[in-house]
């Protein structure tokens, strides 16, 4: 699992294409990367969140942000007690 600005990465190795190939996991947008090597991997997904948020800034977007994993809900005092 590689991680970088708060957004995480899942690579898969095809053995087929002998290249390395992942995606930016827990967001809407999708935002993948590829390389041949472990340091090209772990480049080109920094790259590819870097170009995913210039490309945001650039078009005045805010930026997907992964999900944090919370649900939060809210309750009268009485019945959280």
């Amino acid at each position: 699992m590689l991680s970088y600005k708060g957004y995480s990465g899942h690579v898969i190795y095809d053995d087929e294409a002998k290249i390395f190939h992942g995606e930016v996991l827990d967001t809407k947008d999708v935002i993948t990367f590829q390389g041949q090597s472990v340091a090209e991997i772990e480049k080109a997904f920094r790259e590819s969140v870097d170009d995913y948020l210039e490309f945001c800034e650039e078009r005045k977007e805010k930026p997907d942000k992964p999900f944090s994993g919370k649900f939060v809900i809210r309750m009268s005092p009485g019945l959280h007690h």
